[in-house]
């Protein structure tokens, strides 16, 4: 299966992903009928962590647990926090945003989520409902959440780049 997009490995602090228990990834979703399987006697809204591995298939996780821990320590191809809500007897995504301050990813990696929620089965927004920009000072060294489409670090001042560069931890 092909799978879109642009690859993001882990740039978070090391100790996170140095924690990762292999074999305690997050939940993988390949259709509808997983997804229900494991939120069984569910109801309402719930907000998950969430992957898109570099295979597309979307995992898992509760909330607060940590994105490197729901790839596996892997790379991604997106990651943020995901709504569901039930609907009309099925579950949809209601909001979904790529905020993962492990993988920082673009908003650009909306085309592998979409199609990995696709491939699950499930209702989606056109796009993310909160998208961050992320970017690396190369002044500093700092990962930023680039707000109001200030490109400024907020821990030296420098500016940052406009495009997406955290390709690899910070040295």
């Amino acid at each position: 299966m092909s799978t879109p997009g642009r690859r993001y490995g882990y740039v978070g602090p090391p100790e996170l992903r140095q924690a990762v228990v292999p074999g305690t990834e997050g939940q993988v979703i390949r259709r509808a009928a997983d997804l229900d399987a494991w939120l069984a006697g569910q109801d309402g809204e719930e907000t998950f962590t969430f992957v898109v591995g570099t295979d597309g298939l979307l995992r898992l996780a509760p909330r607060r647990s940590e994105h490197v821990a729901c790839a596996g320590g892997d790379d991604v191809l997106g990651a943020g926090e995901i709504t569901l809500r039930r609907s009309g007897g099925r579950r949809r995504a209601d909001e979904v945003s790529n905020q993962s301050t492990g993988y920082c990813p673009d908003p650009d990696s909306w085309p592998a989520v979409a199609a990995a929620l696709d491939r699950a089965g499930l209702a989606r927004p056109d796009g993310f409902t909160h998208a961050l920009v992320f970017r690396r000072c190369e002044r500093c060294r700092e990962n930023n959440v680039v707000r109001e489409g200030v490109f400024v670090c907020v821990f030296c001042d420098a500016d940052l780049p406009a495009a997406w560069n955290l390709g690899s931890p910070p040295s």
